[in-house]
């Protein structure tokens, strides 16, 4: 079982699924590569134009005139947004989309959501690049408590294979999940505190918002990044475990129904 969670000895073959996924996007592009940082810059310009030069937007607790702010608040919650969203969009079609490969006995096919989420990965990473120049520029240092970003990205990443494995050994047999998920992804952006902070709920209302699974990843980015404070270790530490539970509980799921994929794509 953990030769499945961890295909590290597929590592090779991981690699250059990854830089296939990663390459595939821009490869009929002229600018290629470069996308991946043109993509989430231009979107930068447009939340700070929009917040800034039109609504004059103002994050809660934030500084009059915190416009930029107020477009870094939401760039950051887009962020971890984004990444679940890419996951949970494709995962569903991952065996569906590699038939070749299903019906190939001696392939590896637990590599194929450690392949989506390696390359949302990617993305997500350049998108934080963006925004640390954003933070530096705006404030003329980055803090200290960014050092504590790979942990956070760590507790998520369990999250993200779980849901990953359970959706892709789920979409061959029950096709409607590729739709269901795209109208579940929708409802969420909304439902995350993308566009608004969690204190700005009435507190009666808040420890719903605390159920959804990206808020804590998305309020402690905020805290490191933007709020210069580190995150609640605790409820780090918790979120890691539980996120856990879900990558290990979607490995089972995926083992076992692995068996039937060649039967019914």
């Amino acid at each position: 079982m953990l030769n499945m969670l961890f295909p590290w000895q597929h590592y090779p073959l991981l690699k250059q699924l990854v830089r296939r996924d990663i390459l595939g996007r821009y490869r009929t592009s002229m600018l290629g590569m470069l996308w991946s940082i043109l993509g989430p810059l231009s979107m930068l310009a447009v939340y700070t134009f929009v917040f800034v030069g039109v609504f004059r937007s103002r994050w809660p607790g934030g500084s009059e005139g915190s416009g930029l702010e107020f477009a870094l608040q939401v760039f950051a919650g887009l962020l971890v947004f984004n990444l679940f969203a890419e996951v949970a969009n494709r995962a569903p079609g991952l065996i569906l989309e590699q038939t070749n490969l299903v019906k190939k006995v001696a392939f590896p096919l637990q590599v194929l959501p450690w392949t989506a989420v390696l390359g949302a990965c990617f993305h997500a990473g350049s998108n934080l690049l963006i925004l640390l120049a954003a933070i530096f520029w705006q404030q003329g240092h980055l803090p200290l408590s960014l050092l504590a970003i790979p942990l956070i990205l760590l507790a998520f990443l369990p999250f993200l294979l779980g849901i990953a494995f359970l959706l892709a050994a789920l979409g061959p047999y029950i096709r409607d999940i590729a739709q269901a998920m795209g109208m579940l992804v929708s409802f969420t952006m909304f439902l995350s505190p993308v566009f608004y902070p969690v204190k700005a709920l009435p507190e009666h209302l808040r420890y719903l918002l605390q159920l959804n699974p990206l808020t804590p990843i998305i309020e402690s980015l905020r805290r490191c990044l933007l709020g210069n404070q580190w995150p609640e270790w605790g409820w780090l530490a918790l979120y890691a475990v539980l996120s856990s539970l879900l990558f290990v509980l979607g490995g089972y799921c995926f083992n076992y129904l692995r068996k039937g994929f060649a039967d019914v794509v």
